[in-house]
C-alpha cells in the first residue's frame, strides 16, 4: 500500500513561469523560496525509496493557460524535496515528476497543490 501526501501551497498562482523575464537575482530569491517552502512540506514525509510528484493549479476562470509554464516551479519543489531528504535525488530513478495541470473550479479560491505519493520500486 502506498502513502501519498498533498499541500496546498502559499501562492494563488505559480511564483515561478517559463514566460517571466526578471533579473537573475529576483529569480534566484523565488527559487529559494519555493526551495524553502518544500524543504519545509518534507518535515512531515519520511524518507522514501521512490515517489512521484504533481503539481495542480486550482483556477477560478477559463482563461487559456499553458500547463508547461507551470514547470519551473514543480523544479523548484523537487529540489527542496531532496533538500530535505525525501528521496536522495530528483532523477527519473527516485521520483517521477507528472506534467503539472490547471484545473478549473467554479467559484474557487486560486491556489497550488502538490502531491507526493510514495511509490513501490
Amino acid at each position: 500500500m502506498s502513502r501519498e501526501w498533498s499541500f496546498t501551497l502559499p501562492w494563488t498562482k505559480p511564483p515561478l513561469t517559463e514566460n517571466q523575464r526578471m533579473h537573475w537575482a529576483q529569480k534566484s530569491r523565488l527559487v529559494k523560496q519555493v526551495r524553502r517552502e518544500a524543504f519545509n512540506l518534507s518535515r512531515s514525509i519520511p524518507p522514501l525509496d521512490r515517489c512521484e510528484i504533481r503539481l495542480v493549479w486550482v483556477v477560478a476562470d477559463r482563461r487559456r493557460r499553458d500547463e508547461d509554464n507551470l514547470v519551473p516551479t514543480l523544479k523548484a519543489l523537487c529540489d527542496g524535496l531532496v533538500d530535505g531528504d525525501v528521496v536522495p535525488d530528483d532523477t527519473s530513478e527516485f521520483m517521477a515528476k507528472w506534467m503539472p495541470i490547471i484545473r478549473y473550479e467554479k467559484g474557487a479560491t486560486p491556489r497550488l497543490e502538490l502531491t507526493i505519493r510514495e511509490v513501490s520500486s
